[in-house]
């Protein structure tokens, strides 16, 4: 008898022991419902500024602020199951407003620099902001990234965000009322997903991207340095002192810009006066999406493949962060703490005409897409 009531007593207890583990299973899993919350962020130029918070069912999650479009945090796990953000950024609106230098945010109308701050477009010479020394930079001195774009959310249980702006015509030198709408998907592989659509009434140069700096080690006192690149592209386009594309498509091969097989960002750096601020000619024959680039870290475990639709990447290596600015936890930006990986069409296209056109058309629907994807490395 004695022996019967161990045995019933050891079954209730595993029975117990597994109905809680069950439990607590269930709880976990219940806990994480993918979607997308609004919080309010504050307000500028009379309008309202937001926070979307995007989750996914594995319950990491992104932010996004409509002020600028910006992406302020993308929260996945290290190989220890710890979650960090790989996105820099701030937790209030304020510092945003302080003009950093582009963290997160959406570019327009022309990522990167056009040359002397103006282009010849149908016999007609367009005059633009020079906010770069005698260039202009990412749309000029009100940018995309400066204004506060309307948002929309088609299901709370959807992780998804939109966001639309009108560009009226004349703004910042640009020809055309151009209506730009992106949307922000955080797929539950971990891959946000930025699909970008435009539509003008002129014809006008346009160049979308997003200028989130990365660091995979969610620790930004570990410099990039470390981190391990690989970018498809046989060619770069070299650039002058003031990082206008001298025209010239030149080959990686035997060069500091020869990352088609992964190598340390730091292993040819010295040999880079002033480091890494170049686009690269991606290998893609067409508009396809396709896997372009890819990002890891070994602190972390954490791989990030990059795929998109457009012909170039811009690959900066933090070269003006001067410690100004400080990320989420109050650690110090500083040079090298963080780096961008923008997908685009090339720099001062509108200026080279063997460079792949970028302007758009009345009539023409301009389509762009890009995924930065997280990973754990194997």
């Amino acid at each position: 008898m004695k022996i019967l009531k161990i045995i019933l007593v050891t079954g209730i207890v595993g029975l117990l022991i597994t109905s809680c583990n069950n439990s607590s299973e269930n709880e976990k899993k219940a806990v994480i419902k993918p979607g997308i919350t609004k919080t309010d962020w504050g307000v500028f130029d009379g309008k309202k500024v937001y926070l979307f918070t995007l989750v996914n069912a594995k319950g990491d999650t992104v932010t996004i602020t409509n002020y600028g479009g910006a992406v302020t945090s993308f929260k996945t796990p290290d190989k220890n199951g710890n979650r960090s953000s790989i996105i820099v950024g701030f937790d209030s609106l304020q510092p945003y407003l302080q003009h950093p230098p582009y963290f997160g945010a959406l570019i327009g109308r022309y990522g990167n620099r056009i040359g002397d701050a103006k282009f010849t477009l149908d016999g007609t010479t367009y005059q633009l902001s020079a906010n770069d020394g005698k260039n202009t930079l990412h749309g000029g001195l009100k940018g995309f990234d400066k204004v506060v774009w309307d948002a929309s959310i088609a299901s709370d249980t959807v992780p998804e965000l939109t966001l639309k702006y009108l560009s009226k015509d004349g703004e910042e030198g640009y020809p055309g009322n151009l209506n730009v709408t992106v949307h922000y998907t955080l797929t539950n592989d971990d891959g946000l997903k930025i699909e970008y659509e435009a539509e003008t009434d002129k014809a006008t140069p346009l160049n979308l991207t997003n200028h989130s700096y990365f660091n995979l080690s969610g620790n930004v006192s570990n410099t990039i340095l470390n981190e391990t690149l690989m970018i498809d592209a046989d060619h770069y386009t070299p650039v002058d002192s003031t990082l206008i594309p001298t025209g010239e498509i030149k080959a990686v091969k035997g060069t500091p810009f020869d990352f088609t097989s992964p190598k340390k960002i730091g292993r040819d750096f010295s040999a880079v006066p002033g480091g890494y601020d170049h686009n690269f000619v991606l290998n893609k024959k067409d508009s396809s999406l396709e896997k372009v680039a890819e990002l890891s870290d070994s602190i972390s475990g954490r791989t990030m493949e990059i795929y998109t639709t457009q012909p170039g990447l811009q690959f900066y290596t933090g070269n003006f962060l001067d410690g100004k600015f400080l990320n989420h936890g109050g650690e110090p930006l500083i040079q090298h703490s963080a780096l961008a990986l923008e997908t685009q069409h090339f720099p001062d296209s509108p200026n080279k005409p063997n460079f792949p056109s970028t302007i758009l058309k009345p009539g023409e629907k301009y389509h762009q897409v890009t995924i930065y994807k997280v990973k754990l490395s194997r």
